[in-house]
């Protein structure tokens, strides 16, 4: 993947990844979740919620199957890569998936702050509501409705301990899976927040900041 593809930022500690995911992607992901939707059967065998944080409608977890030949797991393992060659200088030669699952999140659900599994995760945005970020009607605040927020170590001199992003379709964030965030709740809309996650594991060595391999 090259450099000019993908955004490295450092809010707080460690750098958080931004990519773009290939529109033909974006639609292969929604009609699979769509499917999943109006199958009453599926619906129940892949339904995630019981293991995850979140208070929303549902939660999906992806077909192995799928993840492979839709391409996904393609654009996740080039994404990881690049960031994590972007930032420590060294080639991972091992991407693993632990799971991945999509959540469909409407007027007033919320995902409490929590963190993964894994070394590397992640959260992309196949649908979003108007609404998110709406400004007062004043002009003089930005709500925090319907975003994510990073969390990492605690307020200080010269440091920073969240970081607050603003769901745009297509746009994915990558980030160690240590990292705490949380999902603020949306209101006025009967629109979809549509995202979806994963967590990975990468080669022990890289992930081991203390050198014990």
């Amino acid at each position: 993947m090259p450099e000019s593809q993908i955004q490295i930022t450092r809010p707080f500690g460690p750098s958080i990844a931004k990519v773009q995911m290939p529109d033909e992607l974006i639609k292969t992901l929604n009609k699979y979740v769509d499917d999943i939707i109006a199958d009453d059967e599926k619906s129940k065998k892949q339904d995630w919620g019981h293991k995850l944080a979140g208070h929303v409608k549902q939660e999906f977890v992806l077909e192995n199957k799928f993840v492979e030949t839709s391409g996904f797991m393609n654009f996740l393992a080039k994404a990881v890569g690049a960031w994590i060659l972007n930032t420590e200088k060294k080639k991972i030669s091992k991407f693993i998936i632990n799971e991945t699952w999509v959540v469909r999140q409407f007027e007033n659900d919320y995902n409490p702050i929590h963190w993964h599994s894994g070394h590397v995760s992640g959260v992309g945005y196949l649908k979003v509501p108007k609404i998110l970020g709406q400004e007062s009607k004043d002009g003089k605040k930005t709500y925090k409705n319907g975003k994510i927020e990073l969390v990492h170590g605690a307020k200080m001199f010269l440091q920073r301990s969240t970081f607050s992003v603003l769901p745009e379709v297509g746009s994915f964030y990558f980030f160690p899976n240590y990292m705490m965030h949380t999902v603020y709740p949306f209101t006025d809309s009967d629109e979809e927040r549509r995202s979806i996650s994963f967590n990975a594991k990468i080669d022990d060595n890289i992930y081991d900041a203390y050198g014990n391999y």
